[in-house]
């Protein structure tokens, strides 16, 4: 009888994912679904598009005041959110 290399089903799918390109795709994804739980449910309001472009995330704030606030968090919201994502996905946030 011989032993076979076993490895878990989340290897495999990574393996799967990273192998087709889907990583990072996915990981983008993950990363601009959890800014309401980064930010909370006050900003979250405020918030209206959210996409990720070469390494930055660009979030439109409906709120002029919020926005000047949140631009000043931005260095702290980058390290949140990419700590949330699992890997270093964004370098900056632009806020229109």
């Amino acid at each position: 009888m011989f032993r076979r290399e076993v490895q878990s089903l989340a290897d495999i799918v990574a393996q799967c994912l990273r192998h087709d390109g889907l990583e990072t795709p996915l990981r983008q994804r993950r990363l601009v679904d959890s800014w309401g739980k980064v930010v909370g449910n006050a900003v979250e309001r405020y918030t209206g598009d959210k996409f990720i472009r070469n390494q930055t995330l660009f979030v439109k704030i409906l709120n002029p005041a919020l926005r000047a606030d949140l631009s000043m968090m931005r260095e702290r919201l980058v390290r949140n959110l990419n700590v949330e994502a699992g890997a270093v996905i964004i370098t900056d946030i632009k806020f229109f």
